[in-house]
C-alpha cells in the first residue's frame, strides 16, 4: 500500500512534481585477496602446529594410560585386598558366628521352649483348665439359680415380716420414748455421773497426786544415783586414761615431735641445697659439652658451609642456574608465542576453509532511512505525518 500521495500537477503555478531524493549507495567490502604466498605459508604453519600439538597430546594420553594402568594393576587390587582383609578379619567371623552358632542355638532354644513350655501349657489350658472352667461356670449358674429362688421365695417374705415387726416396735417405743428417756436420764445421772464424780474427787485425784509425788521422788533418786555414778566414772576415766595420755603427750610425744621436726627441717634444707648445687654442676657440664660439640662439629661445618659451599653455590648459581633459568624463561616465552601464533593460524585456516566451502557469509543490506536529510520549506504537496514525510 502506497502511503505517499503524489502531488497534483498544475495545482501551484511554477512548481513541478517533487522527486524523491536518492539514498547513499551501499558499499560492499572488498574481499581479501588470496595469493600464492598465503597458500604457501598456510601449509608449513599447519605442519608446525601439528608437530607442536602431537607431543602434548601423546604426553597426555601417556599420562592417562599410566594412570589407568596404575589404577588397574596397583590401586584397585590393593583396595580389593584391603577390602577382603577387612571382611576376613571383621565381617566373616561375625557372619559365621551368627549363621552357624547363634541361629542354630536360637532355633534349638525356640524348639525346646515350644516343646517344654508352650505345648504343655496349651494342653493344660485345652484339656484341664477349659473343662474345669466350664464346670465351675455351670456350678455357678446352679448356685445362682438356687440363691435367686431362695432370695425371691424365702428372704424377701422374711424381710417384709421383720420390717413389719420393727415398725410395730418403733411405734411402741415412740409412744413410750419420752417417759423412758426421762427415767433413763435420771438413773444415769444418779447411778453413774454422781458416783463417778465422787470417785474422781475423793479417790482418784488424791491417789494421782500421791503417785506423782512418788514418781518425782523416784526420778530425783535415779538422777542422783546416775550423777554420782557418772562423776565416779568420769574421775576414774580421767585418772586412768586422760591424765596418763596428757602426761605422755606433754612429756614424751611433744619433745620427740620437736626433735623430729628439727631433723626433718634440716633434711629438707639439705635436700634443697644439694638440689641447687647439682643444678649448677649440671649446668656447667652441659655448657662444657655444648661448647665441645660446638667447636668439634658445628664450627667446622659452619666454616665449610661459609667458606666452601656458599662460594661454590654462588658460582654455580651465577654460571649455570641463572643462565639456565633465563634460557628456560626465554624458551617458555618463545613457546607461548609460537603457540599463540599457531592458534591464530589455526583460527585463520578454519575461517579460510569455511569461506572456501560455504562461501562468504551474507551480510544484511542497510535499510533506507525515511527521515528527511535536511530542513526543507513546507509546501502544499508535502506531508507532515511520520509515515509519509520524506
Amino acid at each position: 500500500m502506497d502511503l505517499e500521495k503524489p502531488p497534483r500537477e498544475g495545482s501551484v503555478p511554477g512548481v513541478g512534481p517533487r522527486t524523491r531524493p536518492a539514498g547513499p549507495p551501499v558499499r560492499r567490502q572488498p574481499e581479501a585477496p588470496e595469493g600464492c604466498l598465503a597458500v604457501a605459508i598456510r601449509m608449513p604453519v599447519r605442519i608446525v602446529v601439528l608437530v607442536l600439538v602431537v607431543p602434548v597430546r601423546m604426553a597426555w594420553d601417556a599420562l592417562v594410560v599410566t594412570g589407568r594402568f596404575l589404577n588397574d594393576t596397583l590401586l584397585r587390587p590393593l583396595g580389593r585386598a584391603l577390602l577382603w582383609l577387612g571382611r576376613a578379619v571383621f565381617v566373616w567371623p561375625f557372619v559365621g558366628l551368627w549363621r552357624y552358632v547363634a541361629v542354630p542355638l536360637g532355633k534349638a532354644l525356640a524348639w525346646l521352649g515350644n516343646v517344654l513350655v508352650v505345648v504343655p501349657l496349651v494342653w493344660l489350658y485345652r484339656y484341664v483348665l477349659t473343662p474345669l472352667g466350664h464346670a465351675l461356670a455351670l456350678a455357678g449358674r446352679g448356685v445362682g439359680a438356687v440363691l435367686g429362688w431362695a432370695y425371691a421365695h424365702l428372704l424377701t417374705p422374711a424381710g417384709h415380716a421383720v420390717m413389719w415387726v420393727v415398725r410395730g416396735i418403733g411405734a411402741a417405743f415412740a409412744a413410750l420414748g419420752l417417759g423412758a428417756w426421762t427415767a433413763v436420764a435420771w438413773l444415769v445421772r444418779y447411778l453413774v455421773a454422781v458416783p463417778a464424780l465422787w470417785l474422781y474427787t475423793w479417790v482418784l485425784a488424791p491417789v494421782g497426786r500421791a503417785l506423782l509425788w512418788c514418781g518425782k521422788g523416784l526420778v530425783w533418786l535415779v538422777s542422783t544415783v546416775v550423777t554420782g555414778v557418772g562423776a565416779a566414772l568420769y574421775w576414774i576415766a580421767r585418772i586412768l586414761f586422760v591424765l596418763p595420755a596428757l602426761a605422755l603427750w606433754r612429756r614424751v610425744l611433744t619433745p620427740v615431735g620437736r626433735v623430729l621436726a628439727v631433723v626433718g627441717r634440716e633434711v629438707r634444707d639439705a635436700l634443697g641445697h644439694a638440689w641447687r648445687v647439682a643444678g649448677h654442676v649440671s649446668l656447667a657440664v652441659g655448657r662444657f659439652l655444648g661448647t665441645l660439640l660446638r667447636w668439634t662439629f658445628v664450627e667446622p661445618l659452619r666454616w665449610v658451609y661459609r667458606g666452601v659451599l656458599t662460594p661454590v653455590g654462588h658460582v654455580l648459581r651465577d654460571t649455570l642456574l641463572r643462565p639456565a633459568a633465563e634460557a628456560a624463561r626465554s624458551a617458555g616465552r618463545a613457546t607461548r608465542q609460537a603457540l599463540a601464533a599457531a592458534r591464530q593460524t589455526v583460527r585463520r585456516t578454519r575461517a579460510d576453509v569455511r569461506r572456501m566451502l560455504l562461501g562468504e557469509p551474507r551480510r544484511p543490506a542497510p535499510a533506507a532511512r525515511r527521515e528527511p536529510s535536511g530542513r526543507e520549506a513546507r509546501t502544499l504537496g508535502s506531508s507532515t505525518t511520520a509515515l509519509t514525510k520524506d
